[in-house]
């Protein structure tokens, strides 16, 4: 229990029968599956729109298709996989989208179709053997969180809470009660104050930590605040070292974070050196459409070998009217920086995209702390395995978002009325060192960047294990002494999440899939298993069979 909000200040009690910390597709499809049994309150950091799902802008991956089947989708997400996905979740999954797909368009989702026959228009993407990816031109995840928040305020028993962060989760045995989650502290941002959360069921449905990587996709609000609590709480950590890096971030001194779609090469688009080689034949049979850890590591080697900034993305081979009305919200975002994605090539360089570990769950999402729960991004569910599949995110947040809410539902939890303490300020005290957070972040993102980034070593990893372990004392130190703040709590975090990834990159003598290290560049058979970590118990890899 940590210090926050001055003694005047009085703590507000926040009880539901379901306390689900986030707002993105995940979150928001548990919500409102729960509602149909027990009140809900929704935390959000920032607004109920800061989230990955409204930034992406691919699809959904789901067999529609009569010509597609269950069989290849599942085949396509083993074989990117590196065969640490698990199968029976790889299957379950695969089953359960085309229905998730139809709840959205019922829901009012309006996803491009064709202009003849009014059909669903199903594009395809890296690793996927067939049209099978359903989107809204190139911003679906923004009609996804459009519906699905509409939907959220209109259901009722459901309340979002914006500008309240979570800070821990209040597990009960370390205040002498049996091992259970029963809820959470939250920052509530406006007044700086800590409220008491209780819940019957606590979900972390919090995303991704891209911001532990110095470049990186994702929006500001990915800092791994799930996986970071959960860890202090203990649950079990799982395939922490697999990182996804998008091959493809627009290049530009001012875009920041933005990405340009893998959609595109599934449209024809080739990658090139700035003479106008195109070199992803010579990495891979697939070529560009190759799967994203491949062509990360391919323009990661091409940018070394040649000393340039940067690759470029051709998309010459489609028509402009057809670029415009495909990617009309890329092709405006590139004219915004002086780049006619009609006319000349698009710069790019990859950036740190998704993380396919996360907090270990069930085919039901329950993790291994009784009471919690994870879905969405923040969870580790053996779907990804080594890499992970395009567009089966947000696929995964939806099946899994349905899936806890029914078994929640089902599980009668703890009372919501359990005794738990009040957030302690003890002689915590405002800061006036701002810039101790400012550059440890700075710092973290650098190390991460440099040494565990797409291509790794165990001198690298040496490297940034020390380097993260002093600046998480500085961080502890920091935090200990003064009140919290969201930045502080965030970088907090991103520390954890850094010791976590460097941790598990660490046992794993062997690249797989998006963990590439060059003093061990083939897989081990003997290391096709999932990789475990939690607070007290060393990382570990659990061979299969």
């Amino acid at each position: 229990m940590r210090r926050s909000t001055p003694p005047e200040w009085v703590d507000v009690r926040i009880d539901a029968d379901f306390l689900v910390i986030g707002s993105g597709v995940a979150g928001l499809s548990l919500a409102l599956e729960a509602a149909d049994h027990g009140e809900v309150v929704i935390l959000t950091k920032r607004s109920r729109n800061d989230s990955a799902t409204n930034f992406a802008q691919g699809g959904i991956a789901a067999v529609l298709d009569p010509g597609d089947s269950f069989e290849a989708h599942v085949q396509d997400t083993l074989g990117t996989g590196g065969g640490l996905s698990h199968e029976d979740v790889v299957e379950m999954v695969v089953r359960d989208g085309p229905d998730r797909v139809r709840e959205l368009i019922e829901l009012g989702a309006e996803f491009s179709r064709e202009p003849e026959t009014s059909e669903l228009d199903l594009t395809r993407e890296g690793g996927h053997s067939a049209r099978r990816v359903v989107h809204a031109g190139d911003i679906t995840g923004r009609e996804v969180q459009r519906v699905l928040v509409d939907a959220a305020a209109r259901k009722p028993g459901i309340r979002i809470l914006e500008d309240h962060m979570a800070v821990d989760l209040i597990e009960m045995s370390r205040f002498g009660g049996a091992r259970r989650v029963v809820g959470a502290y939250a920052l509530e941002e406006a007044t700086g104050a800590v409220h008491t959360c209780r819940a019957r069921h606590t979900v972390l449905a919090t995303g991704g930590a891209g911001k532990v990587y110095l470049y990186t996709s994702n929006p500001d609000v990915a800092t791994g605040d799930g996986v970071a609590m959960a860890y202090r709480a203990g649950a079990r950590i799982m395939n922490m070292e697999f990182f996804q890096f998008h091959p493809t971030c627009l290049y530009h001194p001012d875009a920041k974070s933005f990405l340009i779609s893998e959609a595109l090469r599934g449209e024809g688009g080739v990658l090139r050196l700035e003479d106008g080689t195109a070199f992803m034949p010579r990495h891979h049979e697939m070529r560009d459409l190759a799967p994203r850890d491949v062509v990360a590591r391919a323009i990661d080697y091409e940018m070394k070998r040649s000393g340039d900034d940067c690759v470029f993305l051709d998309m010459s081979a489609r028509p402009a009217s057809y670029l415009v009305d495909r990617f009309p919200n890329i092709h405006e975002r590139c004219l915004a920086f002086g780049i006619d994605m009609t006319r000349q090539p698009i710069p790019v360089v990859p950036a740190a995209h998704y993380m396919c570990g996360g907090v270990g769950v069930d085919t039901l999402g329950r993790t291994t702390l009784p009471g919690l729960w994870a879905v969405g991004e923040v969870s580790c569910s053996g779907l990804h395995g080594a890499n992970r599949l395009a567009s089966n995110s947000l696929l995964e947040g939806l099946v899994y978002g349905h899936r806890a809410a029914l078994a929640a539902a089902a599980d009668v939890g703890a009372p919501v009325t359990v005794d738990v303490p009040d957030w302690d300020v003890g002689e915590a005290v405002m800061s006036d060192e701002h810039v101790v957070v400012s550059q440890n972040w700075d710092e973290i993102r650098r190390c991460m960047w440099n040494y565990v980034g797409i291509v790794r070593s165990d001198k690298r990893l040496r490297r940034a294990s020390r380097r993260v372990a002093m600046l998480q004392e500085e961080i502890r130190e920091y935090y200990w002494d003064h009140l919290v703040s969201r930045d502080m709590l965030e970088l907090r975090n991103i520390a954890d999440v850094a010791e976590l990834i460097v941790s598990c990159a660490a046992v794993r003598d062997e690249s797989r899939g998006l963990h590439f290290n060059i003093d061990y560049p083939a897989p081990k058979p003997e290391l096709e298993g999932d990789t475990s970590i939690a607070r007290g118990s060393p990382a570990h890899i659990t061979p299969r069979g």
